[in-house]
Parts: C-alpha cells; structure tokens; sequence
C-alpha cells in the first residue's frame, strides 16, 4: 500500500532534481550505487554505535535514490533489464545493511539477544518475502497478492521508529522503546506476508497445473464424446 501510493507521490516530487542529474551527466547507475553505499554506510557506521537519528538521517537521504534511479531511467530513454535487476539486488543489499546494523547494536552495546534475534529474522524474513514474489513470477505466475507488510512498510516502520528512538539521546526519555516495538511488529508482518505469498502461489499453481491438465485432456475428451 505504501509502496504504491508514496511512489506516486515523490516520483512527482523528485522528477525535477532527477532530470538536473540527467544534466549532469550522471547516469542511472551511479544513482543506485552511490544510494545503496550511503544506505549502508549510515546503517553499519551509526546503527552499531546507537546512533539511531543520525544514522536514519543518512539514510532516508540516500534510500530516495531508489526513486530517483527509476526516475532518470525513464526521462532518459534509457529503461533496461539490466537497469531494474541491479535496483532490485541493491534493494536487497541495502535492507541487509539496515536490519544487520540494528542486530550488530544489540549483538554489542545494546546487549539484548533476544532483540538481535529478531532483527536477523527481520533481515531473513524480508529476503525471502522478496524472493518468494520474484521466483513465483519467474514460474509464471502473477503472484497477485500484497502482503500486508512489504518492503516500503518494513522500511518506514524500522526507520520512524529508530530515527525517533535516537531522540534519547538528546534526553527524551523513554523513547527508545519504539525501536524493539518496531522490529516485533517488522517480524510479525513479514511472517504473516510471507505465508499469504506461499499460499497465493500454492493456490496459482495449483489453478495453472489444473488449466494445463485441462488443455492436454481437452482433445481427448473430445475424440471419446465424438467417438470417432
């Protein structure tokens, strides 16, 4: 739902600067190289030290790139399968990062292997969420679900939360609490999209391995009812 309708929105915020680097002579590329190194940067330099604000600042600078490229793309002329593999791998690269920086705070100074335990699972369960939409299409299957927490919602939950929990240390108290409620909420969801995935293409598959039964057979029957 996010990922649907805040596209649309900055997408049209953005086009402007995107056609300036266009100008520029920078390429789409670059774009998404230089977003997915300031993505990671922010998240494995400031997450492990518990500098949750600075870190989402850094972040949500550069995590626009993922519009921008696009973006620069199309104005360009320039849209390839090249172009939309290399954005998808870095997504996967930069919610990595993002998730493994909050498992490394509290594997270290944060100190709670409950909580890095779930951050990995974040960090797994979104891969495979991912995946499960990319190898089910990859089948032929339209996998027309949306799940109910998608990478959009993963990143603005996990982010909000820990930007405002980095408030603590500008002496709110209490605070950072919203980071650990984040991260359950980010687990929970992913699980729950994860198996509406793995039951829509269950269900797909099973509807085209039964159409496609139905098309061998359909001579057949036809030759019997004629009898000939």
């Amino acid at each position: 739902m996010l990922n649907k309708y805040a596209r649309a929105f900055f997408t049209r915020v953005l086009t402007p600067f995107a056609a300036l680097l266009l100008r520029l002579g920078i390429s789409p590329d670059a774009v998404t190289l230089i977003g997915t190194a300031g993505v990671m940067a922010g998240a494995l330099v400031f997450f492990p030290m518990g500098e949750f604000f600075w870190g989402t600042i850094v972040i949500t600078v550069f995590v626009f790139s993922d519009l921008v490229d696009g973006n620069m793309a199309r104005q360009a002329g320039i849209s390839s399968r090249w172009g939309a593999f290399l954005d998808s791998t870095l997504d996967r690269v930069a919610d990595g990062a993002i998730f493994g920086g909050f498992a490394l705070w509290y594997a270290g100074n944060g100190d709670n292997d409950i909580l890095c335990a779930v951050a990995i699972f974040c960090l797994a369960s979104g891969q495979v969420v991912s995946y499960t939409k990319a190898r089910g299409e990859s089948i032929g299957l339209p996998v027309a679900v949306n799940g109910l927490v998608e990478r959009a919602e993963r990143l603005v939950i996990s982010l909000v939360a820990a930007g405002l929990a980095g408030l603590h240390g500008f002496g709110v108290p209490g605070i950072q609490i919203l980071l650990p409620i984040a991260l359950w909420i980010v687990a929970a969801g992913s699980l729950v999209t994860l198996v509406q995935r793995v039951v829509t293409v269950r269900r797909e598959s099973a509807e085209a391995d039964a159409a496609a039964a139905a098309a061998e057979a359909g001579p057949a029957g036809r030759v019997t009812e004629d009898g000939r």
